[in-house]
Formats: C-alpha cells, sequence, structure tokens
C-alpha cells in the first residue's frame, strides 16, 4: 500500500504528435502518439503496477486483493470493484475530431456502462492553441441535422483560445474538441464511450474515413448555449485549491514551494497525484516514491498522512 506507479499505456492516434515523448518523457518511438493513459481500469487496458514490491500486480489485482484499502469503503460502496476514473495524459499534434459523451443513464442503456464526464488541465499550448466548447448560440436539432449536411457545424461552434493552466469541465453532452498545439492532462469517468460527430474528412493510414456515430449523437447532445466549462479557481501556494467537484471525481491544483504534510485520515478515498511541473518524493505509512513532470501516483485509501518532499512542484490532485 505504498504510493503505486503505473505503466503508462501508450496510444497511437491519427492526430497525435511526439510531445509525450519531448515534453513528458514517455518512452515512446511513434511520431503519433497521442494518449498516456496513466491509471485504467477500462477493460483491455488495465494499468499494471510499474515499481516496487507490487511491480507487474494489475489494478484489477490490486482491487481483488485489497480493494477497500485501495480504493476506500465509501468509493467501493458506491462503484463496487470497477476503478471509476481514467487519468490520461493527451497530445494534441492536429485537432481531434468533434465528438460528445453521452450521460449514464443513455450510456447504461445503449452500452452497458458509465457515460463520460471530464476535465482538461492545459499543460502547454502553441501560441493561438485552441479548444471547442459547446455551441456559440442555442441550436435546436433540425439546425444542427442541416449543418452537418451543408458541411458547415464548426460555423455553430465555440472556440476558446488557451494558454498553460487554463481548466475545463466537460459535462455530459456538451459537443467539444481538442485543439492542434495543445497538451493536457484529462480526468475522467471510466468510459471509452465517444459520439464523433465530424472529423474534418480526415482518412487514416489505411485511406479510410473514420467512423462517425451521427444518429447516436442525435439524442445525446446539449444544444444550448452554455458558459460552464471555463474553471476558475486560486493558486494559494502550499495547500489544496478546489478545481472541479463532481459526483465522479474532485480536483484540486496543488503547488509547492516547500515541502508538505496533509492528514488524509477522514478521506476514505485513494488521492491520486498527476505532477505537471517540477519533481517530488511522495510517501505515505508504507513507503516513497518518486514523481516528475509526467507521472501519475496513485496513494491508496489506507493512507493515514501523505508528505511530499518538494522545493518546487505543482500537481492534480484528485480523489473521488
Amino acid at each position: 500500500m505504498y504510493p503505486l506507479k503505473f505503466k503508462p499505456i501508450l496510444k497511437e492516434r491519427l492526430w497525435g504528435g511526439t510531445k509525450l515523448k519531448e515534453v513528458l518523457g514517455k518512452p515512446i518511438e511513434s511520431e503519433i502518439t497521442g494518449e498516456s493513459w496513466e491509471l485504467s481500469g477500462v477493460e483491455g487496458n488495465i494499468s499494471e503496477v510499474s515499481e516496487g514490491p507490487l511491480k507487474g500486480k494489475s489494478l484489477v489485482e490490486l482491487i481483488e486483493s485489497n480493494g477497500n484499502e485501495l480504493l476506500g469503503s465509501r468509493v467501493m460502496e458506491h462503484f463496487g470493484s470497477d476503478f471509476p476514473i481514467l487519468i490520461k495524459f493527451i497530445d494534441a499534434k492536429q485537432d481531434l475530431s468533434i465528438q460528445l459523451h453521452p450521460n449514464d443513464a443513455l450510456a447504461q442503456k445503449r452500452h452497458n456502462c458509465f457515460g463520460k464526464t471530464e476535465m482538461w488541465y492545459v499543460m502547454d499550448a502553441d501560441p493561438g492553441a485552441k479548444l471547442i466548447v459547446g455551441f456559440n448560440k442555442d441550436v435546436n436539432k433540425a439546425e444542427y441535422t442541416a449543418s452537418l449536411e451543408a458541411d458547415t457545424l464548426l460555423d455553430l461552434l465555440n472556440y476558446e483560445e488557451v494558454a498553460k493552466g487554463d481548466t475545463f469541465f466537460i459535462n455530459t453532452g456538451k459537443i467539444h474538441a481538442i485543439g492542434a498545439g495543445v497538451l493536457l492532462a484529462e480526468i475522467q469517468q471510466t468510459s471509452d464511450i465517444t459520439y464523433r460527430v465530424f472529423d474534418f474528412n480526415r482518412k487514416d493510414k489505411h485511406g479510410n474515413l473514420r467512423e462517425l456515430h451521427t444518429d447516436l449523437a442525435l439524442d445525446a447532445i446539449d444544444y444550448k448555449k452554455k458558459d460552464d466549462f471555463k474553471v476558475s479557481y486560486a493558486t494559494h501556494s502550499n495547500e489544496s485549491n478546489a478545481m472541479v467537484e463532481c459526483p465522479y471525481f474532485k480536483t484540486n491544483f496543488l503547488e509547492l514551494t516547500q515541502n508538505a504534510h496533509f492528514s488524509l485520515e477522514k478521506n476514505d478515498s485513494f488521492t491520486i497525484y498527476m505532477c505537471v511541473q517540477g519533481s517530488a518524493i511522495v510517501r505515505n505509512d508504507f513507503g516513497e516514491t518518486s514523481i516528475s513532470k509526467g507521472e501519475t501516483i496513485l496513494l491508496p485509501a489506507v493512507s493515514s498522512f501523505v508528505e511530499i518532499v518538494s522545493q518546487g512542484a505543482r500537481f492534480l490532485e484528485v480523489t473521488i
């Protein structure tokens, strides 16, 4: 039950690049690696411990043998033995497809799984890089469908220029896309259900257009213009600053200019630290692990405290 690091699960994507290697130090050879899954319980993509006495153990095995100690009894009562969130770093060399995710009810009905609520923290952005988040006006289903047929969907979308540190909350139903030149950390429900509605007419390496999910998306989209996505948060040093709190995860921003010690006795949840700048040593009751920019640590729920030794590091701190 020491602080656990896992092997990154690297994903080639049509839109991927090389920043996961060049900026975050991931062990990749490909020129189109778009995602590093840091902590995953998604079937077929189960994370595996990378170091220490539990090296080689999968996340599923750890939950089966020590579920309450790892996840927390409260988390297990609510989510069962499925790991409830998926942690990623994403490098968009090209624009991602225009997409959205269904809510829990629709995902359960159609796919027998959870929906996908997510958040983004921008780690790096080329000058002028943008995200697409929502519509730029209220739209109805007929108008949206007509825009697909006329190839004018992009005219209805809201564009947000971004910079390092910008944070966005993407609730289900919200149409969105990560733009070219953005490197970000993503925290989401454990789900891999995405409805792709427009892909810039790109072809994959085999010359094929990627599948679109036009019909599935129609009843999943929130057609209203809403300004509920940009997250404002404090950046007080050496304390946890609330960023996002939703039924699926809570995320805080933590910047350390000195060593820190926090009690975790009342949490009854695991804690994840995603390092977005600098490096540190993370300790709990059972051991310690180093962490640096682009790495992720899972601190088991049984931890009564966390001590972070660092003179300059930034983290996303994630709990349930």
